[in-house]
């Protein structure tokens, strides 16, 4: 088990709706303590969108583990008090715009004077220098600035909307990277540091590939083996309206599929294109057109040649992976939840009630 990998370490987290809370959830898996500071009225992801029993299902599904403190910091006395908890933490995160906590007289400068062992994680979306930095913005932004946005598109070239919000998440994992470094550097050195995660910066990153390739042929979409023009990488449909992914790169998985499908002669057609004038092209989305999704799955268990079904989010729950692993499991609620990290101890927390830990606060006050 993992739980106990961050014992001790104190995590003040000022951040809202989903890339910083979701990275606090993480820490907070791996034993880490998250006191997430709110305002009177709470993360607005409380009171946005879906609701499960009044609170919004955004703020259920990524503040598990955690303690509430509700504060006005506008109040006479609450900055000192919040300041004498950041006294004793290691890990400070906020995802306000730049700016915002300077004049809450919480930035890393003013934190630092009074705890310079202090890690202080800013996540923001265009980092915190230039005349972008100042902008309102979202993942649909940073995908479509990073360029990443432009990988994915219909067959009219459109860009598709994502239904998941990519961005949001490796920039969660990149804050998560660097509070961890910078916790192990202030244990070698002693020393606390400031970092500012921007989340375009983080996806511009993904691009390394797509440059250099851009640089050298003037092709757009990445690895030519990886972006769907070839026949043993792809997808495809199935009798029943389903879809099959086959990535049998490597040649022992292509065989491997050529001989269960008793189709030997494809042998070298693994890395033809995926056109319509070519006939095993052709050949390939007939023969998954001929049996069902489920014929395919058990195929895919069967014979080793990288072949895996597109699974619906519904379906992950009871799917024989993940119901082996137990990472998608039901809390004692009913509810469905996903472990942040394989090997943690399902239900790791209830998700806080608007100030429930406010006591916290009470005894900081005694002190």
């Amino acid at each position: 088990m993992i739980e106990g990998m961050l014992e001790g370490i104190r995590v003040i987290d000022f951040t809202n709706y989903l890339p910083g809370p979701f990275a606090s959830q993480r820490l907070a898996e791996l034993g880490a303590e998250i006191i997430k500071i709110e305002s009177v009225q709470g993360d607005p992801a409380r009171h946005t969108g879906l609701k499960r029993d009044g609170t919004g299902i955004v703020y259920l599904a990524n503040n598990r583990g955690k303690k509430s403190i509700s504060v006005d910091l506008k109040k006479e006395g609450s900055l000192d008090v919040i300041l004498g908890l950041i006294d004793s933490a290691d890990v400070v995160m906020e995802s306000y715009r730049p700016g915002v906590m300077e004049k809450l007289g919480l930035d890393y400068e003013s934190v630092k004077k009074r705890n310079e062992r202090v890690v202080y994680c800013s996540i923001t979306g265009y980092g915190d220098k230039g005349e972008w930095s100042s902008l309102g913005s979202h993942d649909l932004n940073y995908m479509a600035l990073s360029g990443v946005l432009a990988q994915l598109k219909d067959k009219t070239g459109r860009p598709i909307h994502p239904s998941i919000t990519i961005a949001d998440y490796f920039g969660s994992f990149a804050a998560c990277e660097r509070i961890l470094a910078a916790l192990l550097s202030k244990i070698r050195t002693g020393k606390g540091s400031y970092h500012c995660i921007s989340i375009t910066d983080v996806m511009a990153t993904m691009m390394g590939n797509h440059l250099a390739i851009y640089e050298e042929t003037g092709e757009p979409y990445g690895i030519s083996q990886l972006n769907g023009q070839i026949l043993c990488y792809g997808i495809y449909e199935t009798m029943d309206g389903r879809f099959i992914t086959l990535a049998a790169l490597e040649e022992k998985f292509w065989i491997n599929f050529c001989k269960a499908i008793d189709r030997p002669d494809w042998k070298n057609a693994q890395f033809s294109c995926q056109k319509e004038s070519n006939p095993v092209y052709r050949d390939l989305n007939e023969l998954f057109l001929s049996k069902s999704f489920q014929e395919w799955i058990e195929f895919g268990r069967q014979v080793d040649c990288c072949l895996s079904p597109v699974l619906e989010v519904g379906e992950l729950e009871n799917f024989p992976y993940f119901r082996d692993k137990g990472m998608v499991h039901r809390t004692e609620e009913g509810h469905l939840e996903v472990s942040m990290h394989d090997g943690s101890v399902k239900g790791t927390g209830k998700s806080p009630s608007l100030g429930e830990h406010n006591s916290l606060l009470d005894s900081q006050v005694r002190q």
